[in-house]
């Protein structure tokens, strides 16, 4: 029998004893316990989570069941399977479900909430099951599972079975890291017994479609929801497909009813994402997140609510520059808690569900990254900060007081030398005051110069908060001796809409002088060492390098570009989500306007950019393709650069990381090609994450910090 564990146990049973203040290591980073779902009990006093934990040498990872009360004290350990579980939720008679491939195959079990009388109750047949949930009546579950939708090769050529190939007609023919092929993921309801367990079958609730829901493939449970009754469920769904669903964000709400099998679109008319419907208790509502530009993935969140006994919805937060998240109803319906990005923390915030004023609830520099609510008195939230991983707290809704729950990671995190954060401000080329996170090395000396590194963010619209991160840790960063200059440069939310909206179109404008600026200011100290300063970043980020490598006259000695943006006009058509490269760039390269001479036409941008004359749709976009490209200025490039990138990188493909690379190398500059073949826009395996950071210090070290005497290589 698996009894639960005390979480003092627990860390003995997983973690090796360390020297005390010994180095973080990216060995030491993959051994974190990683916080996963939580999900609170009816009664409101048991708090269940995943903790996920790496094994390096077997390359996975392995995610169980914990529980903490609500009111805090002993955390146990429920499972301790080879296969993991996921998915929780709480039963209206207190059991806890979860799905697992313990019996071989997805399946989903019950268990009581001491982890006691652990049952599989469904007999699913397809391995696809996933994103479950259960009514709040305990008598329907949904779920949602793949189903065959279009003609594959095979069906196509059936004489032909061992043909390798892929064959398309129309775009968003691959999107992220997925190839399309003859599949869609629908929704399904399925009947639960008396006794609890699954009974009859599955119905597909989008039969004969051939779209998906969730919207593929970073979407989750989050974009479903049943009704209070339990007979009415909700779903988030882009109903278009080939070029039409590569050039548009337009998803929707959909309304399904079990009893009638009828489908209504709830957000019809609204051109933007509508994504993660939430049903208000007495189920006469329904609240979701709603970006109102067509084809603008960072567009403003505005909490759209609509009232069934109207049809009409509007906008709760209309007003606010605040972009919403997780959003959540109170019990009696009165008030909608949510999460937004402000000043590079993510904050916890209350609006009343008929508008008006809202409440900022926390403060402080941390991320509260994702919470279920406790009734009306507290919220059970995942909290980070740049130097801390995720932890289970429990916030008070009245005065934002924080009491901790869990301590996941304590000795690990003890045993490391702490490194320092400072929350600056730096004045940009424009006279605006920017955000800026300074990290230092552990046991920072001032008397001392240290090499700096100045990192660029992705997105470009995902801001730098106080989130723990996985893959471009600044902790690591400074802990192998380096400075770390992070701004929150424009283009990055939670500090007003114009600051948001500003990058579009202007990627190489005053984002890139953003970044001059922090790096310049932050040189100013006598503990910057100029002739060790070097230039990191990922995606948008990379584009930066790329672009900062032939404008940055001298300011670095090293270069890493991670999924970078190389070259606009080969990037434009092959980027799969079209929408958002036409939005960003503002059009496609053969768009800009053409002339036989090319010099006037630069002479003519010149004058738009001095306040001559307005720009043109045309003149912008040839600006973009030109003053705004990388691959235009590499012949400027005279510092070593890492080019890194994977091959499943369908968002930024590979192309432009070896067209970086190989520009670099016939150039003849000191240049090294790191290649994740089954990787994507991340690196998420752990001997690759590792081997990632292994070669990406080891390139610091031989540009930054080389040996006395020795050339870089």
């Amino acid at each position: 029998m698996k009894k639960p564990l005390l979480l003092a146990l627990l860390a003995t049973a997983h973690l090796p004893v360390f020297a005390q203040q010994q180095t973080f290591t990216p060995e030491l980073l993959w051994q974190l316990g990683r916080l996963g779902e939580m999900q609170v009990s009816p009664d409101r006093k048991t708090v269940a989570f995943t903790v996920t934990r790496y094994d390096l040498n077997a390359n996975k990872g392995n995610a169980d069941i914990y529980t903490v009360p609500v009111s805090g004290g002993a955390v146990k350990q429920l499972t301790a399977t080879p296969t993991g579980e996921n998915t929780l939720n709480w039963r209206p008679d207190g059991k806890l479900t979860f799905l697992s491939d313990e019996g071989g195959n997805t399946q989903l079990y019950a268990m009581n909430a001491d982890g006691s009388g652990k049952t599989k109750i469904s007999d699913f047949q397809d391995e696809s099951v996933g994103n479950l949930k259960y009514a709040p009546t305990g008598k329907f579950i949904l779920y949602t599972q793949d189903v065959k939708v279009r003609k594959s090769l095979q069906d196509l050529y059936p004489d032909l079975p061992k043909a390798d190939a892929k064959l398309y007609d129309d775009l968003f023919y691959r999107h992220w890291t997925q190839w399309e092929d003859d599949k869609a993921s629908h929704v399904f309801f399925h009947p639960v017994a008396n006794d609890g367990r699954l009974t009859g079958y599955g119905k597909d609730v989008q039969e004969g479609e051939a779209f998906d829901s969730p919207v593929r493939p970073l979407s989750g449970s989050e974009q479903l929801a049943f009704a209070p009754d339990g007979y009415k469920l909700a779903y988030t769904s882009r109903k278009l497909s080939g070029r039409a669903e590569a050039v548009s964000t337009n998803s929707d709400i959909y309304l399904y009813d079990l009893r009638n099998n009828a489908t209504v679109n709830l957000s019809q008319g609204m051109e933007g994402y509508d994504v993660e419907p939430t049903f208000s208790p007495d189920g006469t509502q329904v609240a979701w997140l709603s970006m109102a530009t067509p084809g603008f993935e960072a567009d403003r969140n505005a909490i759209v609510v609509h009232n069934f006994g109207t049809g009409k919805h509007e906008d709760v937060t209309k007003g606010s520059e605040l972009s919403a998240a997780n959003v959540r109803w109170s019990p009696d319906g009165k008030t909608i808690y949510f999460l937004a990005v402000v000043e590079g923390t993510e904050q916890l915030f209350s609006v009343p569900s008929k508008g008006g004023k809202i409440k900022q609830l926390t403060t402080g520099l941390q991320n509260y990254n994702a919470f279920e609510l406790v009734g009306n008195e507290a919220a059970i939230c995942n909290r980070t900060t740049l130097t801390t991983p995720a932890e289970v707290v429990r916030v008070s809704l009245k005065n934002g007081k924080e009491t901790p729950l869990t301590k996941l990671n304590q000795d690990l995190m003890a045993s490391v030398k702490p490194v320092k954060v400072e929350n600056r401000r730096v004045t940009t080329t424009d006279g605006k005051q920017m955000q800026v996170y300074v990290i230092f090395p552990p046991d920072f000396d001032p008397k001392k110069k240290y090499p700096t590194l100045l990192y660029c963010q992705g997105g470009p619209q995902s801001p730098i908060t106080q989130a723990f991160s996985y893959r471009w840790n600044f902790p690591l960063m400074a802990s192998q001796g380096y400075i770390v200059v992070a701004p929150n440069r424009r283009g990055l939310p939670g500090f007003g809409r114009q600051w948001n909206d500003q990058i579009s179109g202007d990627w190489g404008g005053q984002p890139i002088q953003d970044y001059l600026s922090a790096i310049d200011k932050v040189s100013e100290e006598p503990y910057v060492d100029k002739d060790r300063r070097g230039c990191v970043g990922a995606s948008y980020g990379g584009y930066s390098v790329y672009y900062l490598a032939g404008h940055h006259k001298g300011r670095f000695k090293t270069f890493i570009a991670h999924a970078g943006l190389f070259d606009l006009t080969s990037w434009y058509p092959s980027t799969e989500e079209t929408f958002f490269a036409h939005h960003d760039l503002g059009g496609a390269p053969w768009e800009q306007i053409t002339s036989p001479n090319e010099l006037q036409q630069a002479a003519d941008v010149e004058k738009m950019m001095n306040g001559d004359r307005k720009a043109t749709t045309n003149t912008s976009i040839y600006r973009t393709y030109t003053q705004f490209n990388p691959q235009r200025f590499v012949g400027n490039w005279d510092t070593p650069i890492l080019v890194i990138h994977g091959g499943k990188d369908f968002r930024v493909p590979e192309g432009q990381g070896m067209e970086a690379f190989g520009s670099a190398q016939l150039r003849g500059i000191p240049s090294r090609f790191l290649y994740f073949p089954n990787e994507g826009h991340w690196i998420q395996k752990p001997q690759n994450a590792v081997l990632w950071n292994r070669v990406f210090y080891d390139w610091l070290g031989r540009t930054l910090k080389p040996q006395e005497g020795q050339a870089v290589k």
